[in-house]
C-alpha cells in the first residue's frame, strides 16, 4: 500500500461547513490527528478511527511540530489511512505547507483538502463583505504572531486600500493599532472583532481603530478571534440602520 496522508481543513468550527471531500477523507480514516480548534462534532464522520490529539495553541502547552511530523510518518509507513485534521484551512496560518513538504521529502504522498478559513466565515456571519465594489478592492490576510517577532509593513497595509483580516491578534491589539495609525490609517477606521467564528457562541464587538483595544477589554474579547479592519466593517450596521429607518 502506498503511504499517504490527507491534510484536511475542518473549517472555522461549524461542522456543517465541512466540504464533501473532507467528509470523504474522514470516512476513510484509520488515524485522525486533530488540532485543538477542531470542533469535536466533525468526528462523527470518522467513527472507528483512532483519534490522536496534537493541539497547538498560543500561550498554552503545545505538541512540538517535530513530534507531529514523526507521528504522521510512522502511521503512514504502517499503511494506515492518516488524516491530519486542522482548524480552518491548512494553508492559511496552519503550517500545512511545512507538513506537506516534510512528508513529501520522506516519500509520503500527500492529498490536500481545503477548509473554510475563520476570517471569511466570521465576517460573513456578521454580514460583513470582505470585498465590496467602490469600498474595498481586495482583502489581505495577516497574522499578528510571527515565529521571529518580525514587524509587518504597517504603512503598506494602512495605505493598501484592502480590508485587513488579522488572525491571532487578541494579544497584539495595541501593536496593531499603533502600527496602522503610524502608517497613516484613519483613527476612525471601522473594526469588527469576532470571537468563535461560525459557532453558536460567536460574539462580535464593533469599534474603531483608535478605540479597539479599550473596547476589546470592556468586551472581554478572548481567543480564538479575528479582526476585520476596513470600511466594510461598518457595512452590516449601515444596512441594519437603513432597514430600521
Amino acid at each position: 500500500m502506498n503511504a499517504k496522508v490527507w491534510l484536511v481543513g475542518a473549517g472555522p468550527g461549524d461542522p456543517e461547513l465541512l466540504t464533501l471531500k473532507a467528509v470523504k477523507a474522514l470516512n476513510q480514516a484509520e488515524i485522525v490527528m486533530i488540532d485543538d480548534l477542531v470542533n469535536p462534532a466533525v468526528l462523527e464522520h470518522c467513527q472507528g478511527a483512532r483519534i490522536v490529539s496534537v493541539g497547538k495553541r498560543g500561550g498554552c502547552r503545545s505538541t512540538p511540530q517535530a513530534f507531529i511530523h514523526r507521528l504522521m510518518l510512522r502511521y503512514a509507513r504502517q499503511g494506515k489511512c492518516v488524516v491530519r485534521l486542522k482548524g480552518g484551512d491548512p494553508f492559511i496560518f496552519g503550517r500545512g505547507s511545512e507538513e506537506a513538504d516534510w512528508l513529501s521529502e520522506h516519500g509520503i504522498e500527500v492529498e490536500l483538502v481545503n477548509g473554510i478559513t475563520a476570517g471569511l466565515a466570521g465576517a460573513t456571519q456578521c454580514g460583513i463583505p470582505l470585498t465590496l465594489r467602490g469600498v474595498a478592492r481586495g482583502v489581505t490576510l495577516i497574522t499578528a504572531h510571527t515565529q521571529d517577532d518580525s514587524s509587518l509593513n504597517w504603512s503598506a497595509l494602512a495605505q493598501g486600500g484592502t480590508t485587513l483580516v488579522v488572525y491571532m491578534g487578541v494579544a497584539k491589539l495595541a501593536d496593531i493599532r499603533d502600527g496602522l495609525l503610524a502608517g497613516g490609517m484613519p483613527a476612525t477606521m471601522p473594526v469588527a472583532m469576532i470571537e468563535n467564528a461560525s459557532l453558536p457562541q460567536q460574539r462580535e464587538c464593533r469599534s474603531s481603530l483608535a478605540a479597539m483595544q479599550q473596547d476589546a477589554q470592556a468586551f472581554q474579547l478572548k481567543s480564538p478571534a479575528i479582526l476585520v479592519i476596513g470600511a466594510v466593517a461598518a457595512q452590516a450596521q449601515l444596512q441594519l440602520e437603513a432597514l430600521r429607518a
